[in-house]
């Protein structure tokens, strides 16, 4: 066990299109949610040295000063490495000089801001108000503070959106200057605002080529396309992300957080009143070693590297090959095989989907 993740579900104001666990910030509801987090840890946390720590939300920057120092309170409960990675998400319109400031003194050295897009029409459907220049002048102010790993989300797939409208928003993503780029094509989720009012998407056809135009510029101004969804510069991968997608375990605190320990899977509950009272966990699902081999597969086959066959036998004893009947992926070129890594191809990155369900829906060997 080597991360956290803690969830803060408030935000001052709510996405449009966002199915994360969040509500509207109330001061007397965070007050009573950071003791009942506090409490979570406290019964859990084993003492483990961890290796990363991700608060994310919701909007975890807008909690007050004080609010903030208890959260920090509650992360000094852990012991941690010298070499800690230690994220928090953030809203540039609720992130001042003195939150970060707070932020560095407490060793949180990554951020996460999500951007989204900079196009006015597209901030007004995801009712996000954000400026250019607002932007660059607190990225300036976050490696003024020392800050020296920043990601950007950047999201696509609008309606009405144009490749113009999206590669005007590239450059400026680029013109920042960050070291880690997260992109997603926006998903219609069920009790969204933009799932109600039945928002229409971009057609498929243009949203690949808006993945493909990403790839490009991306990789073209020197990112690393390490995983599906992420870009970086050399050595600034999400250390605590490659938990995920390499399938190692990890807790999970908070108002509907997912954690994955002893080979079990956890979901808390995403009831404020329940979580209050203690009654946390939602569903636990125990893993046989055959599910854990999948997710092995599922998780790993996100990342443009893939899944290591010496490390996948390192840990189950069995190869690959042994295990799950993927020739006919691999024939059909969904996957490649290099000796070393299976991995799904790059120009197959955009319908990876598709090949994991293959992959799931194909044989086992035994």
């Amino acid at each position: 066990m080597k991360s956290v993740y803690i969830h803060i579900p408030f935000c001052k104001e709510i996405c449009s299109y966002c199915d994360f666990c969040k509500m509207l910030y109330h001061s007397s509801f965070v007050d009573c949610y950071l003791n009942a987090l506090e409490k979570e840890v406290k019964d859990n946390y084993l003492g483990e040295i961890l290796d990363t720590i991700y608060i994310g939300g919701g909007s975890p920057s807008c909690l007050s000063i004080k609010q903030l120092k208890k959260l920090f309170e509650i992360t000094s409960l852990f012991r941690t490495s010298p070499h800690l990675e230690f994220t928090m998400e953030a809203n540039f319109d609720s992130c001042d000089e003195e939150k970060l400031l707070l932020f560095k003194k407490n060793k949180v050295n990554r951020l996460s801001f999500g951007i989204e897009s900079f196009e006015p029409k597209f901030l007004k459907v995801m009712k996000r108000n954000l400026s250019y220049e607002e932007v660059l002048e607190k990225i300036k102010i976050c490696r003024k503070l020392g800050f020296d790993h920043i990601n950007v989300d950047l999201m696509y797939g609008f309606k009405d959106q144009t490749l113009e409208d999206l590669k005007e928003d590239l450059n400026k993503v680029l013109s920042l200057s960050v070291d880690h780029i997260s992109t997603y094509s926006l998903i219609l989720e069920e009790h969204t605002e933009l799932y109600m009012h039945h928002y229409k998407r971009a057609n498929d056809d243009l949203d690949s080529k808006m993945y493909s135009l990403i790839m490009k510029d991306l990789e073209d101004n020197g990112f690393y396309h390490y995983e599906i969804s992420n870009f970086c510069k050399e050595g600034h991968e999400s250390k605590h992300n490659l938990t995920y997608w390499n399938n190692e375990e990890y807790y999970g605190f908070g108002l509907g957080a997912s954690g994955y320990i002893k080979n079990r899977r956890y979901t808390n509950t995403r009831s404020l009143t329940n979580y209050l009272t203690g009654k946390r966990v939602l569903e636990i699902e125990t893993l046989t070693l055959e599910e854990q081999m999948s997710y092995e597969m599922i998780l790993g086959l996100r990342k443009t590297r893939g899944v290591s066959k010496k490390e996948f036998q390192r840990k189950y004893h069995l190869t690959i090959e042994e295990k799950f009947a993927i020739m006919e992926l691999i024939k059909n070129q969904l996957l490649i095989d290099d000796g070393e890594y299976i991995f799904i191809p790059k120009e197959k990155l955009y319908v990876s989907n598709a090949i994991l369900i293959a992959f799931v829906g194909g044989n086992v060997c035994g």
